[in-house]
């Protein structure tokens, strides 16, 4: 597994070119390498712009992102490939390719023009991915056979067998159940890697993110620690609810909750 990259985003912002409509207006930060990073923010916030922004789909409207020190649209889009990776809501269900396929495809940005694998190095790194996400009694399904969150184990699994060193992933609990978001926070955190993940969920974000990055309407509102952004203050203004943080009994972990304005 490569080291994790170090993220830092200066004063970007986007704007859609055929309204010319701002849809994210200049935001900032540093994440430490091997840290996770959770985007949180209500629907149309901008979470999904910064997201496609950071692997590389929207060129930046002004600002600059950086990898280890180097802006990524100033580096080959092939060498981008083996360092960023994405795990996007929307997920093909009906590949017909089994699991084992889908994640050898994260070996693509090694390969050469019209070749196959590699090497016998491609098959072990495949292996370990397999193996890593437990999956490994899939590798011979379809994906479709699979439940929502064995398909998001694959979509990772893929990403560690492309070696990434930042994973990005859009609402990874979105549309699962709570076994299987428990699973899915679990493998996030155990990740030897850079992450950004979007999350709608304050209380999930706030368990497992080493900094969060508050958006609404396109603009930052806050970064930091969890516990130094979601304040009472900024959750309301930017979700427009009452909140209460309240300690839980017996894990006497914070937890906040929401009412109506």
């Amino acid at each position: 597994m490569k080291s994790p990259v170090r993220l830092s985003v200066n004063n970007i912002s986007w704007v859609e070119p055929k309204n010319k409509k701002k849809i994210l207006h200049p935001v900032s930060f540093d994440l430490d390498p091997g840290k996770i990073l959770g985007l949180v923010g209500p629907n149309g916030a901008g979470k999904s712009t910064l997201i496609r922004m950071l692997y590389r789909y929207h060129k930046p409207s002004s600002g600059v992102i950086k990898i280890d020190g180097s802006d990524i649209w100033s580096i080959p889009a092939k060498k981008v490939a083996s360092m960023i990776s994405a795990v996007l809501q929307e997920q093909l269900s009906d590949f017909a390719l089994t699991v084992r396929e889908i994640v050898a495809l994260g070996r693509t940005p090694y390969k050469k023009w019209f070749g196959g694998l590699n090497d016998v190095n491609d098959e072990e790194i495949i292996e370990n991915s397999l193996n890593r996400l437990c999956i490994l009694k899939f590798a011979d399904r379809q994906l479709n056979t699979l439940s929502g969150g064995e398909r998001q184990r694959v979509m990772v699994a893929r990403a560690l067998a492309q070696e990434t060193r930042l994973l990005i992933l859009d609402e990874p609990t979105n549309h699962l159940d709570i076994r299987q978001q428990l699973e899915v926070l679990e493998l996030i955190q155990d990740l030897p890697i850079t992450v950004v993940t979007s999350l709608h969920d304050i209380n999930m974000a706030a368990s497992i993110c080493d900094e969060v990055l508050l958006l609404k309407e396109g603009h930052s509102l806050a970064f930091g620690h969890p516990d130094n952004v979601f304040c009472k203050s900024r959750i309301s203004e930017a979700f427009e609810v009452k909140t209460e943080q309240e300690f839980l009994v017996p894990s006497n972990s914070k937890h906040i909750t929401f009412h109506l304005a």
